[in-house]
């Protein structure tokens, strides 16, 4: 069943109605159904689909060539190869004279990685044939780095060439629960953290069965598909991946600054500066500024960026052992009790897609320009301090302060009084406090409540 991208969808299946040459990129992390979308788009169409192999030259060009002809004739002839990649573009070339075709190359920088020319030789028939046709080209890949730099960028050979492009993001909670629609608004949420909001791990949730069955069986069993997949995505992508596990640990482990994190993982700083851009290309760490400031902050930070690996190396990395030897459950009933805490992160991120999602000119009291996670030192009081959440309106001076607290009990009144002077140190024509809770509030915190304080419970965000 596929679920959500219905905008992505509807653009290409429009585009696809003109009578003319398209020309798509579609990219985005591993896992976060890029290529789910193209088959979707593809299933009533004549396609040729074509996956770059990390292989040989030659091995790319046979399976090049079988894509061609087989669907160009209708057989399943895996013995034709063309004599090279530009006599396969030549045959896709005169097919499209004849009627409407889509051309799908996906895992282009495998390709490209094999056969360097790929780019200059489809910039090529693109400004000479292809655009004599009805083609719909669609260029797909996982490396981000390399889709911006070698396709989209000003110094590609196809700059200017494509007539639409789709970064593929991880899917928002509100996206994420179309997946499991019987859980609770709560096992929503956890199912939502620990998949990241990835397509191929939201997938994986069976809502017949309660979260914690789900949680056992996807993370706590060594026969599981996501007890292995940190391994398996690295090994993947990576020459050397016990150094890039030795970050993902130490961010997991606590480590956010660069050179802690260098540290800890006993790599010199040079070299954790290239295996640090490469997890951000892959969309697993994430760095971070706090909200306002810019990006030459020296406050800047990294985060794993990807749930699933979020939880995968705080509860299952340091117990490989026990659940290799099928004890999963008894490491899964004392991992139980931090799940709130894990929760607590990805709580953050509900309630920004919540705000984004009201942010219509109405439901809120200011329509906010952008928000965002703030930390740095409060002068007054010489200490560190956190906002989960700013947001400012289009001329910087509205804002909405927003505390978001997963925890079992109700939020109190003087969580809301923390936030009213944490928020005392900014210097806004109008301040407003929403403060997110999942389990509600106090009778005390309630009567706080008022135009400038607003307390929002979880059941009433879905």
């Amino acid at each position: 069943m596929f679920i959500g991208r219905e905008g992505e969808l509807s653009n290409l299946n429009k585009r696809y109605e003109n009578d003319q040459f398209e020309f798509d990129c579609i990219y985005g992390r591993r896992r976060v159904g890029k290529t789910e979308l193209i088959m979707e788009f593809i299933k009533d169409k004549k396609a040729i689909f074509y996956t770059g192999l990390n292989d040989t030259y030659e091995t790319n060009l046979a399976s090049f060539s079988s894509a061609v002809y087989n669907t160009l004739n209708g057989t399943e002839n895996t013995d034709v190869v063309y004599k090279d990649f530009e006599e396969i573009l030549r045959v896709i070339y005169e097919a499209a004279s004849r009627e409407k075709l889509i051309l799908v190359i996906d895992e282009l920088p495998y390709l490209a990685k094999k056969y360097e020319g790929i780019i200059s030789l489809l910039q090529r028939d693109i400004d000479h044939k292809f655009k004599k046709t009805n083609l719909f080209l669609i260029l797909c890949g996982s490396s981000t780095s390399f889709m911006e730099n070698q396709v989209l960028s000003e110094k590609s050979p196809l700059f200017g060439r494509r007539t639409g492009q789709h970064k593929l993001l991880p899917f928002s909670y509100y996206e994420a629960t179309q997946f499991f629609p019987n859980f609770s608004d709560e096992a929503k949420a956890i199912a939502y953290a620990v998949s990241g909001g990835i397509p191929k791990y939201l997938a994986l949730f069976n809502d017949k069965y309660s979260i914690d069955k789900n949680l056992m069986d996807n993370f706590f069993t060594p026969d599981s598909v996501l007890y292995e997949e940190t391994y398996n995505l690295l090994n993947q992508e990576v020459n050397e991946p016990a150094l890039y596990n030795a970050i993902i640990t130490a961010i997991a482990t606590g480590s956010s600054n660069f050179n802690k994190i260098a540290d800890k993982a006993h790599i010199e700083n040079s070299l954790c500066s290239q295996y640090m851009k490469a997890l951000l290309d892959m969309g697993i760490v994430k760095k971070e500024i706090p909200f306002g400031e810019k990006e030459t902050s020296r406050k800047t930070i990294y985060r794993l960026n990807d749930g699933m690996f979020r939880f995968w190396y705080r509860f299952v990395h340091k117990n490989l052992s026990q659940i290799q030897l099928r004890r999963g459950e008894i490491v899964f009933n004392k991992t139980k009790p931090f799940i709130n805490d894990f929760m607590g992160e990805a709580f953050e991120q509900i309630c920004k897609d919540y705000m984004w999602r009201v942010n219509d000119g109405k439901t809120l009291p200011i329509e906010f320009r952008d928000i965002g996670r703030w930390w740095g030192n409060n002068p007054i009081k010489k200490s560190e301090m956190e906002i989960d959440l700013i947001a400012t309106d289009w001329d910087d001076k509205k804002v909405i302060f927003c505390e978001c607290k997963w925890t079992n009990e109700p939020v109190t009144e003087s969580i809301i009084d923390d936030l009213i002077d944490k928020a005392s140190m900014f210097n806004f024509e109008d301040k407003y406090y929403y403060i997110f809770s999942k389990n509600g509030f106090t009778e005390a915190a309630k009567r706080k409540a008022s135009e400038k304080i607003r307390l929002i419970e979880f059941k009433d965000m879905q």
